[in-house]
């Protein structure tokens, strides 16, 4: 790889995050100076993607707490749970969120009944919110060997939405970094990148990102991917996810399902990569998995262009869920989990 992509950055001004509603055109970095910046920021998609969410959150209590004024734990423990509130209502679907804002006051709670100051605990917090970022690039450098490992020699491979480092704490990204593992393992890996509607994260995200290694990508529009997998142009699907239920039921950006049916038609292996904090133990099926859906614009309009007549109705779910029995293979940081994935799944977290 020769371009380390870090998209969400703690700094002593605040947290740092890379514009990628401006991607690719141009590179803008934000600094969000509160708590309130940051949930507006991940509820704009200045950062998207299950990972970077979740760091993005950690960083966002940190920053609660780092601001709080005052000498009261009570008053602080207040604003924690204030900050997470608000942070917790941004992307619904996006189980990192949740899982970052437990862990981080799940970690106040340690220090405030280890007797420790306001001052001590701001520390605390961010350190807490610096390791989850650098935990979560060590799962996805894991993610990409044990990935990389499945796919072979010139292979072509398909993958819908941004699932790159953009997505994650950095660096390697899940689906892209099963790419870039296969890459690093010295095997000729080319991509298909859909554009991925109405967002277009992979138009603007995936190709971008894949450009930076100098990895071929060729992108095609959603409804092409039937077409290139019944010429044989594609031997794997690689995928991102939003929150996989306990069964192995995948929620991932709107289009994945279609993806994952036409895969499955043309004898395909498709392969879901995401850190074992996507993964909700605590949701048994993906019917119990909350679908956002978002402003009607990002259907009507392209940006500042408006592309359907005024007043259409409109329907704009982010999110679909893939049936478990259309996944060949969870890739995760403790390896690689397949079906029966309410065994494979829970073994992980055990082991």
């Amino acid at each position: 790889m020769k371009l380390d992509i870090i998209p969400v950055k703690w700094s002593d001004e605040g947290v740092l995050m890379l514009d990628q509603r401006l991607l690719p055109t141009e590179e803008k970095w934000l600094t969000l100076r509160t708590y309130n910046e940051v949930a507006v920021g991940i509820k704009d998609m200045v950062v998207r993607g299950a990972p970077a969410i979740g760091v993005s959150a950690a960083y966002g209590v940190a920053l609660a707490a780092k601001t709080f004024v005052g000498t009261d734990i009570t008053d602080l423990e207040d604003e924690i749970e204030f900050a997470s509130d608000v942070i917790g209502k941004t992307r619904p679907t996006a189980v990192n969120l949740f899982w970052a804002i437990d862990r981080m006051k799940r970690t106040f709670l340690a220090a405030k009944d280890a007797g420790k100051s306001v001052i001590e605990i701001k520390q605390i917090l961010i350190d807490e919110s610096k390791a989850i970022h650098d935990e979560d690039i060590e799962a996805q450098r894991l993610i990409a060997k044990f990935g990389g490992e499945l796919l072979n020699d010139n292979d072509s491979v398909l993958t819908h939405c941004n699932a790159g480092a953009l997505a994650t704490g950095g660096v390697w990204g899940t689906a892209l970094g099963v790419i870039r593992g296969a890459v690093d393992q010295g095997k000729n890996v080319t991509v298909y990148a859909d554009e991925t509607r109405p967002y277009l994260q992979g138009a603007r995200l995936t190709a971008w990102e894949l450009m930076q290694d100098d990895i071929p990508v060729t992108l095609i529009t959603d409804n092409m991917s039937g077409h290139v997998m019944k010429r044989g142009d594609i031997h794997a699907v690689v995928v991102g996810s939003d929150r996989i239920a306990a069964n192995g039921d995948v929620a991932n950006k709107i289009g994945t399902y279609m993806v994952a049916v036409l895969a499955k038609r043309h004898g395909i292996p498709f392969y879901v990569a995401a850190p074992l904090s996507t993964v909700d133990m605590n949701c048994p099926t993906g019917d119990d998995i909350p679908i956002e859906e978002r402003d009607r614009t990002e259907v009507t309009h392209v940006k500042d262009i408006q592309l359907a007549p005024e007043g259409v109705g409109i329907t704009n779910y982010a999110f679909d869920v893939t049936p478990n029995d259309l996944v060949t293979a969870i890739i995760t940081e403790k390896g690689v989990a397949r079906a029966p994935y309410v065994e494979s799944l829970k073994a992980q977290f055990e082991s």
